[in-house]
């Protein structure tokens, strides 16, 4: 399928500069949405390298109102997750997208898409493996890639957007899942006891998404929900929790995983024990080792 560009060559990505072991594309406009910010990424890949490498895209959280692309979880030092990425062999893709006051779910997905279709359409300039591409979140950007992981290639264009370059495939071979919602519409009853948010209030995250109280729009709500679109037919997904997440309840991705196992599909459940949301109270180093570990195997 040959690419489609707004212009030609419109994003065609900018001369790469060496930054000690690795080469990196910083603020690289991938889409341009009119009337908001520039979507942009950050690209980094390991200098020596014998062959196109597998690329992980990284994608923060932040409620779907703040968080940037330049920092990794609040639990991490800037710099945690790309640098144990690179050391692992992989490179890494560092994305934006457009928050929940800015504009309302699908925005977020189709920008997110956006830069997938980015990167597989240039992965040759970039010294990528466009059939190695693995997507990994982190509370709302868990919940991005989870979709992202389970819609690849619809043909819905509520789902794809007309954001950047067209025509490429927005598909990933593999994914991880950090305490990500699953069902917008379950959320609240699943809250843990001493959860601190109502997630059906018309301010809660999961509402500003959707653009009003999620009961109140469960159309809007199913839509947002990456259990809408679970079948067999899915990249791995390995999906990690904490036991005793206040924020986000853990039984999110036990209902995404049952949805997901009913129909054979390859997927892994990680609960862990004694840890709230962001993994507080978890030793953080053996679970973005078990992570990474995933993409290794899923990605070879």
């Amino acid at each position: 399928m040959t690419a489609q560009f707004n212009e030609p060559q419109r994003y065609a990505p900018p001369t790469p500069v060496a930054e000690g072991d690795r080469v990196g594309w910083r603020d690289v406009v991938v889409a341009e949405v009119p009337g908001f910010r520039p979507l942009t990424l950050d690209l980094f890949r390991p200098v020596a390298v014998e062959r196109p490498s597998p690329l992980i895209i990284w994608i923060h959280g932040g409620a779907w109102l703040f968080g940037s692309n330049k920092s990794d979880g609040p639990r991490l030092a800037p710099g945690d997750i790309t640098t144990r990425i690179l050391a692992a062999g992989f490179a890494v893709a560092r994305v934006t997208y457009r928050f929940s006051r800015e504009a309302c779910f699908p925005a977020q997905l189709h920008d997110v898409k956006a830069a997938v279709r980015w990167l597989r359409e240039y992965a040759g300039d970039l010294g990528l493996d466009p059939a190695r591409f693995g997507v990994w979140g982190e509370s709302a950007g868990g919940h991005l890639a989870s979709l992202v992981a389970l819609t690849g290639d619809d043909p819905d264009p509520a789902l794809a957007g007309r954001n950047g370059i067209l025509g490429v495939s927005d598909a990933v071979q593999s994914a991880v899942l950090w305490y990500a919602p699953g069902n917008l519409l379950s959320m609240a009853a699943q809250s843990h006891p001493e959860g601190v948010q109502d997630h059906d209030a018309p301010d809660a995250p999961e509402s500003l998404l959707v653009g009003g109280p999620v009961q109140t729009l469960p159309n809007e709500s199913a839509a947002a929900s990456p259990v809408t679109y679970v079948s067999g037919d899915t990249p791995p997904i390995l999906l990690m929790h904490g036991a005793d997440d206040r924020v986000v309840p853990a039984a999110q991705s036990e209902e995404l995983y049952d949805r997901l196992a009913a129909l054979s599909a390859p997927v892994t459940l990680r609960i862990i024990p004694g840890a709230d949301h962001c993994f507080t109270g978890a030793d953080l180093a053996p679970l973005i080792g078990e992570s990474l570990e995933h993409f290794a195997k899923t990605l070879s």
